[in-house]
């Protein structure tokens, strides 16, 4: 049954735990209740029983009180005697019936509520089980819902336009770079460094004319 209910619960979605806890809390209430009728049962067999014994022993009572008549003499008075032990032994006899199959439920009852004792102790233990079995299970499905989050599209999707962005974002950066130099830039200075000559030029001529390879009479001028 607790399986069951287990499975009808995680359906639900809704608490297994908290709903075992509540069935054994019920369970619990009703074996006090059960607890409570076996008293009343025990005390009622106890009630039966002293009202068979009172009434056994009323009729003793008066079957001596018939024989002391007769040894008196007295017939009339011992008929009499004899009548109210004959009541007595009656209501014995119906005490005595009641008292055994009162008898007989107690020991059920006994027997039952011992049964519901052990049920109970049972079912704690199963329930134990139970709710391992339901964490593990909402573990796994939070793991599995978790991985396939991330494994998802809208995942990828989501680092294609970041990327795209950052992209974006460093093209600007260096277009604002580009676009401060050329506002910084004078246009005066640049025409003047045009006309200075290379470094290397008095170099050069001066290679060409130890390899004799200058025209005759030209020499190496210093440039300035």
């Amino acid at each position: 049954m607790l399986k069951s209910q287990l499975n009808h619960l995680i359906g639900k979605a809704e608490d297994p735990e908290k709903m075992l806890n509540q069935t054994l809390m019920d369970m619990q209430e009703q074996l006090i209740s059960a607890k409570r009728q076996v008293a009343v049962a025990i005390a009622d067999e106890k009630r039966l029983i002293q009202q068979y014994e009172q009434e056994k022993q009323n009729g003793s009572e008066w079957e001596q009180r018939a024989m002391l008549a007769v040894q008196q003499g007295n017939d009339n008075l011992a008929s009499q005697a004899l009548e109210r032990q004959a009541e007595h032994n009656k209501l014995a006899a119906g005490f005595e019936t009641n008292w055994r199959a009162q008898k007989q439920s107690v020991e059920q009852l006994k027997v039952a509520l011992s049964k519901l004792n052990e049920r109970i102790s049972d079912a704690k233990r199963q329930k134990n089980l139970l709710v391992a079995r339901a964490r593990r299970a909402e573990a796994q499905r939070t793991i599995t819902e978790t991985m396939t989050g991330l494994s998802s599209n809208s995942a990828l999707d989501t680092m294609a336009r970041m990327e795209e962005k950052i992209n974006q974002m460093e093209a600007e950066a260096d277009a604002t770079t580009e676009l401060a130099e050329e506002i910084g830039h004078d246009e005066l200075l640049s025409e003047f460094k045009k006309l200075e000559p290379a470094k290397n030029s008095n170099a050069l001529l001066e290679l060409k004319a130890k390899m004799g390879m200058l025209p005759t009479g030209q020499e190496v001028k210093q440039l300035p």
